[in-house]
């Protein structure tokens, strides 16, 4: 495998890191009167309700994790956002708080995590303030459990947002189903998509915004659905893939993903059917890279730059069977992951890096924003 020609050394500290750890970023003005607003429990929230006329606008997009109490919405924000390993969310408690992480990426975008014993459709709840601003809904059910009250909760949920906020998008999450069989799990899903479209159609709503999934920690079902998530929330997102497309074509690639590296979501990729295998490939490889730039990156005092170099992380590996995985670094945030099966790429990775810089510099421009400009912490060079 040949290693990166440099190694970006905000990548290797990215990699450990968590967004609740990150304070130096200032909180925006709708940040903070959010949190002033939604703290504690029920008895605190007791607030006017917002004037939508005067919300921010500017505010971060939030995704509200919901579901009933062990349902697996503190694992899922835990293993997505955070790097914990699926076995150690045994040990998490129950939330009995509103917990809110601010993720600073290619997006910055809010994730709160509601317990599920609050009863939000309660008086005491201002609405404006839990749905005003929220870009997407994620309900997540347990599958192993009886979804019976969750998913009565989750219709009551969806007319009252259909009713005020039609613009949210609803994500189901039919989670924990690495627990049952293949056969039961098909029988699940198809009951509660059942359950829920039947509420609906009663209600006039026949064409709600809900999108389901299947969903588990211990493997990459849950990073797919939350992929779709956020790609949702990208206004973006057919400039996006139109430039992959583009990109893939020129290059013969199978398969091309663009990826957060924080997070390993990706936020975009061709419009080829996903492969699973190859997803997992693509994100296995960019931890073998994070891997290698905290053994081998460093800063020599002395080192001195002789002639032009790349200032982005690249990297490719040959499998045995002539697939070539090929990784270059887009900006401080994201990387472009390609799966060339074509035996002859090997010998045209000039013309490939060429066309994969030509493609940085689109998606930099219409991710212009103010990490380009601001300055950098030191050994991070910006573009001009």
């Amino acid at each position: 495998m040949e290693l990166p020609r440099r190694i970006e050394p905000g990548w290797g500290s990215a990699s450990k890191q968590t967004p609740s750890q990150d304070t130096a970023a200032p909180k925006s003005e709708a940040q903070l009167m959010l949190e002033n607003v939604l703290q504690g429990t029920s008895q605190s929230m007791e607030q006017p309700a917002a004037d939508p006329a005067n919300k921010p606008q500017d505010a971060k997009p939030r995704l509200m994790l919901m579901g009933l109490r062990r349902s697996g919405k503190s694992s899922i924000a835990s293993v997505v956002f955070h790097k914990m390993p699926p076995n150690e969310t045994l040990f998490l408690e129950s939330t009995t708080r509103i917990q809110k992480d601010s993720i600073h990426s290619f997006m910055d975008f809010q994730v709160w995590d509601f317990p599920g014993q609050l009863e939000y459709l309660e008086p005491s709840f201002d609405l404006e303030s839990i749905f005003g601003s929220l870009g997407a809904l994620v309900w997540v059910i347990d599958a192993q459990d009886d979804y019976m009250e969750s998913v009565a909760r989750l219709n009551r949920t969806i007319l009252t947002v259909q009713q005020y906020y039609p613009n949210i998008n609803i994500e189901v999450f039919i989670h924990k189903v690495d627990g049952i069989t293949d056969e039961y799990r098909t029988d699940t899903f198809q009951d509660i998509v059942q359950l829920i479209s039947d509420e609906l159609s009663d209600a006039g709503y026949e064409n709600a915004p809900v999108h389901y999934y299947l969903t588990s920690i211990y493997d990459y079902s849950v990073f797919e659905a939350f992929s779709k998530v956020i790609q949702k929330l990208i206004p973006n997102l057919s400039t996006l893939e139109n430039l992959i497309n583009t990109l893939s074509n020129n290059c013969g690639f199978e398969k091309t993903y663009l990826f957060d590296v924080l997070s390993k979501i990706y936020i975009a990729s061709d419009t080829r059917p996903v492969d699973m295998s190859c997803y997992e490939m693509c994100s296995d490889y960019i931890d073998v890279i994070v891997d290698i730039s905290e053994l081998y990156s460093w800063d020599h005092p002395d080192r001195k730059a002789k002639g032009e170099q790349n200032q982005e992380a690249e990297s490719h590996a040959v499998l045995h069977d002539d697939t070539m995985i090929h990784l270059m670094e887009m900006n401080k945030y994201l990387c472009l992951v390609s799966v060339i099966r074509n035996p002859e790429s090997k010998d045209k990775k000039g013309l490939i890096d060429m066309n994969c810089r030509t493609f940085q510099e689109a998606l930099n421009d219409v991710f212009s924003r103010s990490w380009e400009q601001d300055q950098e912490e030191p050994g991070v060079v910006t573009e001009e």
